[in-house]
């Protein structure tokens, strides 16, 4: 059925199509962020006003970005949001996610150090827990991998050298970047993020492996 017919007032369906239009204008630059969701839900919920619920996420989360990294409960728990909804706002963060890793990874990170760095900013910014990454480098300083090495708790994240360096030889890196979250938005390191990164460096040294950088 035609979204047309499915929409129950004519205003609605062209309030839609005046959204579309407004964003294939400028690619939706000139969309503040509730009229951006509700575009994105229309796809999913072809019957309903998206506006009052896409007011109501930002309300609940404050921001677009946080309603992407919010956990599918907590999303459930606004009045409206069904399990479609669930998946396409947390496919939008895993989207932004993989395009960030893309455009990491086309040069040395030495010449796109800004995209290495809004990378980790995508995939660790709004985790409620500590995370630890590990971004492996060869030779070039080009990435070979990122992975999650360790899932912490709100304040701490065990990380094991030893894994770090078998991983490491594993890809054949010879560089290694650590990345965590400190998921109370300070970026001060900590003594142990200090302690863990003197180990990991000791770890690598005898291997021929060094620790590019310890970002928070």
């Amino acid at each position: 059925m035609p979204e047309a017919e499915a929409d129950k007032k004519p205003e609605l369906a062209g309030h839609r199509q005046r959204l579309r239009e407004r964003f294939l204008k400028d690619g939706g630059a000139s969309l503040p962020d509730y009229e951006l969701l509700e575009l994105l839900l229309m796809g999913v919920l072809p019957r309903r006003d998206t506006k009052p619920l896409a007011k109501a996420l930002l309300k609940r989360f404050g921001s677009f970005a946080a309603i992407v990294s919010a956990d599918a409960a907590a999303l459930g728990a606004v009045e409206g949001m069904g399990e479609a909804a669930i998946v396409l706002l947390k496919s939008m963060r895993t989207a932004a996610v993989r395009l960030a890793r893309e455009e990491a990874s086309e040069m040395p990170v030495l010449s796109s150090w800004e995209r290495v760095i809004s990378y980790c900013r995508a995939a660790l910014a709004y985790e409620p827990v500590e995370n630890f990454h590990l971004l492996y480098l060869d030779r070039k300083l080009q990435l070979l991998g990122d992975e999650r090495q360790q899932r912490g708790t709100i304040d701490h994240t065990p990380l094991y050298p030893r894994e770090v360096m078998r991983r490491a030889l594993e890809l054949g890196a010879t560089a290694v970047i650590l990345v965590h979250n400190h998921p109370s938005g300070d970026p001060t390191p900590s003594r142990d993020d200090i302690e863990i990164t003197r180990a990991v460096i000791a770890a690598g040294k005898p291997l021929g492996i060094s620790v590019h950088d310890h970002l928070v």
